[in-house]
Parts: structure tokens; C-alpha cells; sequence
């Protein structure tokens, strides 16, 4: 959608375009009917709307006061949006630039959507992300609702503490979390894009360098896959977005630095169809077990449809060989003392990778800009890293909207990477780091300090109100709005 009508004699019937667009679209967030008071979910998510309106509208004016009016909004055709990488981070931007009627073409280096068990939780603001996109009836009814957490002390087996989303009510449409696969999230999104006019996908091809020494263009060159012979393809684009992981060539190309640690440990993660809420009747869809020795994360996820598959996370010493960890016989044992059970565990997916924290010196220079994995890396404890991801492509597309249409409005492209740099850094690295230390520790005392205080939070509604707005990232998305 053109910010103006493309006549830039006529400014003042432009701006009355504008002022009615904000205005539709406040309304339409808020759900004003008459005089009636909004409900409180309502009321912040227009606050949300209106605060980057506001942001868009100041950028505007500030650019308009720079240069001449007629120069600013000369209506230009310009070259497609590149997109590198086709995981759910970039398949979100292209939706997310294609329903604002910008042009894409989006690169993957894999020849198919890959079945991976990776992420799986949507959390309450992608929720809402997820419905803007036109996506969320399907998501709703192809995904498992899990709004109950639960966290577990394993050396004693007591339940440490219950939080459940619903109590996220007031503040949200959807007070719960939905457990969809990336994988069909990636899926989803394609089917919606196929055919579509300005939508290119790109499969098999793979990027080698990105050039953006060019006065009007960005030039991508890359190989890709033709028949089974490789052939080399150069694309132009107005800027190129890295979507592109935690070995992003975009990052690279740019220059920019990937601060931050790996930690030593590795994780295994099991793929199982047992049934353990059928033998623990207790257990949520979603646990954290905390242990000094072997913490665990367990929660489920659809699959292909029932029974479903039960995903198990735990630490490997440093020490132990891949191999060995990998051990058919070492998987059983480590679930056999997790939940005994007569017979042995099937097990239908199996994988061990290494982990870090890490976040981009910036997530912008010039028309290189970052999104997801390729931005910031964290532990999955909490399911934070793709539902941030997620976020800032929604995000850098609303910026995009205006800068892509209008020549100039460069700063709220700077505003992405203050914005999203800032929550990466203050929510989601803190958080993620602090998910782990809590489900690790193992001083005696620390860790009791950890359970007690877990456990009074879940029974204050007031704190663990609190704790679900920062654990849901809903308070990520309002903070990373607010700054200017």
C-alpha cells in the first residue's frame, strides 16, 4: 500500500489520505463501537498501533522538513525486496511485505521445506501477528492449544509452580500459546504466497556474496540448482534482508559482529509418541524440570496428527563424545530414569547441536538488514527465539511499508534496528539466559531460593501476571513500540 496517492502537487488531499488510513486503522484494532468502553486487550493493542504510527508520522515529518516536498514523494518504480533464507522468519517477512504490497524475492538453498523438529510455540503477540497475516484459522485449527505451563523440582518430583495464560485475558486476544511445527508454518505461508503477483521463491539457490556498493541497488550473487547442474545468477534488489540463520552470509557480507558465547554443554532432543500424560496425569503440555545433575524440558506437538510426538530436551557433559550421547542404549536409559515405563521408548527423531547466545552489533547497515537467527541466537528454553524472529520481521515490514514507497524516511529503518536490538538484548537474551540458570543450579541453597520464589510467584495473581507478560514476550513487542 502507497503511503500517498502518487501526486505530489496535491499534497494536502495526500495527507488527508493519510490521516484517514491512521484513523481506520486505529478504530479497526481497538473495536470502537458508539460510546462503550473498550476492554483493557483492546485498548493496549490500539495503544500499540497508534504508538508506531506515531513513530512512522514523526520520521515523516522530520524528512519533509529535510527535503523538498515534491522530491520526497516523487513516485519511483524500484527494484524487489531480496530475502535470504526460507525458514519461518523469512517466509513471515515475504507474507508480511506482500501484504503491503511490496515485491520480494525470497532465496532458499534447501530444495524443499525441511521437516525439522525445531520450534513449535506461538506465543500471544505472534498470535496476534499471525492473525493480521490471515493465517491464524488454520494455525487455530491445525495446532495443539497449550496455555498451562508447569515447572517440576525432578530430585523431589513436586510440582514447583503452574502458570496458566489464560490470565493474560485482559491484555491479549489470545491468552494462550498454540504448538504448530515450523515447518508447516513455512508451508502455510507459501501456499498463501504461490501465484501471487511481485512473490518470487527461489529454491535450491544458494547465496555466495552480496555487493551494496552500487548507487540504485543491491546485487545478490548466488548459485543455484538447475536440472542437477549448478549455474550461476546474480539478482538486484532495493535492499536485502537476512533471514538466513546463525551462519547468515548476510551478517557476514555486512561486516557486522555476532557478540556473545556458546555454551560448553550440548543438547540432545528426543522426538517420541509415548504418551506421558497417559502415565502422569499430572503433567502439562508444556514442563520444565529443574535438576542440578540433568534438567529437562518435555512438551508436545501435533505432528502429522494423533497420538502426536512428545519432545525431550536435556544438557550433555562437554566431556561426553556424540557418539556416545547418541548411544541407543544411553537414550533409554535417560528416559527410563526420567519415566519409567515397561518396554522400551520409540523413539522417531533424534539430534544433538550446540548452543549459544548471541546478538549482531546492529541489525542494519545500510540496505543490509537482519532478521531472526541471523540477528540473535539463544538457548530454546521458553520457545523465545522464533516468536522473536517473528517479531522483527513484522516489525521492519511496518518500517518498510513507508520507506519502500517513499524515497527518503531512511531513519525508520535505524529505528528497526534500535527497537528490536534493544527487546533481543533485554528480553530475550536475559530471559533465555535466566531460564536455564534456574533449571541448572546447583548450589543447595540458590536453588531452593529459586523453587520457594517460583513457587510464591505462581500464587500471587499480581506477580505472575507479570511474569507471563515477560514470558509470553508481550511486553517485548510494547517496550520495543515505545522507543523512539
Amino acid at each position: 500500500m502507497n503511503v500517498f496517492s502518487g501526486h505530489p502537487n496535491d499534497f494536502a488531499n495526500d495527507l488527508e489520505v493519510v490521516i484517514h488510513r491512521v484513523k481506520v486503522c486505529s478504530q479497526g484494532y481497538a473495536g470502537i463501537v458508539g460510546e462503550r468502553a473498550l476492554p483493557k486487550r483492546h485498548q493496549l493493542r490500539r495503544k500499540n498501533v497508534l504508538l508506531n504510527t506515531r513513530n512512522c508520522l514523526q520520521v515523516l515529518v522530520k524528512q519533509l522538513k529535510a527535503t523538498s516536498i515534491t522530491s520526497g514523494l516523487a513516485h519511483m518504480k524500484r527494484a524487489p525486496i531480496i530475502i535470504v533464507g526460507g525458514g519461518p522468519v523469512g517466509a513471515v517477512m515475504a507474507l508480511a511485505l506482500h501484504r503491503r504490497e511490496i515485491p520480494f524475492v525470497l532465496l532458499e538453498a534447501e530444495a524443499d521445506v525441511v521437516e525439522d523438529q525445531r520450534a513449535a510455540t506461538l506465543h500471544p503477540p505472534t498470535l496476534e501477528m499471525m492473525s493480521e497475516l490471515g493465517l491464524l484459522n488454520t494455525i487455530r485449527e491445525e495446532g495443539l492449544f497449550a496455555p498451562v505451563f508447569r515447572h517440576w523440582d525432578r530430585v523431589s518430583g513436586r510440582l514447583v509452580a503452574e502458570f496458566d495464560m489464560a490470565q493474560l485475558r485482559n491484555e491479549t486476544e489470545f491468552p494462550y500459546a498454540i504448538q504448530f511445527e515450523q515447518y508447516k508454518l513455512v508451508r502455510l505461508i507459501l501456499s498463501h504466497l504461490s501465484g501471487a503477483h511481485g512473490c518470487e521463491v527461489h529454491l535450491r539457490t544458494k547465496v555466495q556474496r552480496i555487493d551494496d556498493s552500487g548507487s540504485d541497488v543491491v546485487r545478490v550473487f548466488a548459485e543455484r540448482d538447475v536440472d542437477g547442474k549448478r549455474e550461476s545468477v546474480v539478482f538486484e534488489g532495493s535492499y536485502v534482508i537476512g533471514a538466513d540463520g546463525g551462519r547468515s552470509i548476510t551478517r557476514q557480507e555486512a561486516g557486522i559482529q555476532f557478540q556473545g558465547f556458546t555454551y560448553p554443554e550440548r543438547f540432545v532432543k528426543i522426538m517420541t509418541p509415548y504418551n506421558f500424560i497417559q502415565a502422569d496425569s499430572a503433567l502439562a503440555l508444556r514442563n520444565f524440570f529443574s535438576d542440578p545433575v540433568e534438567w529437562i524440558n518435555l512438551f508436545k506437538v501435533i505432528d502429522k496428527g494423533p497420538p502426536g510426538l512428545w519432545r525431550i530436551v536435556y544438557p550433555v557433559p562437554e566431556d561426553q563424545s556424540e557418539e556416545d550421547a547418541l548411544r541407543a542404549e544411553r537414550i533409554e536409559s535417560t528416559l527410563q530414569r526420567f519415566l519409567p515405563k515397561k518396554g522400551a521408548y520409540e523413539v522417531c527423531y533424534l539430534a544433538i547441536y550446540r548452543v549459544h547466545q548471541r546478538v549482531a552489533d546492529r541489525f542494519r547497515k545500510d540496505r543490509l538488514l537482519l532478521v531472526g537467527d541471523a540477528a540473535h541466537l539463544n538457548n530454546p528454553i521458553g520457545g523465545m527465539g522464533m516468536n522473536g524472529g517473528i517479531h522483527d520481521a513484522v516489525n521492519l515490514a511496518e518500517k518498510l511499508s513507508v520507506t519502500y514507497h517513499q524515497e527518503g524516511h531512511d531513519e525508520l529503518l535505524t529505528l528497526y534496528d534500535r527497537q528490536r536490538r534493544t527487546v533481543a538484548v533485554d528480553y530475550v537474551q536475559a530471559q533465555t539466559i535466566r531460564n536455564k540458570k534456574e533449571l541448572e543450579e546447583r548450589d543447595p541453597a540458590a536453588r531452593q531460593r529459586i523453587l520457594d520464589e517460583m513457587s510464591e510467584m505462581a500464587a500471587d495473581p499480581v506477580r505472575s501476571l507479570k511474569h507471563l507478560l515477560r514470558v509470553s514476550l508481550l511486553e517485548s513487542v510494547r517496550s520495543a513500540n515505545a522507543i523512539m
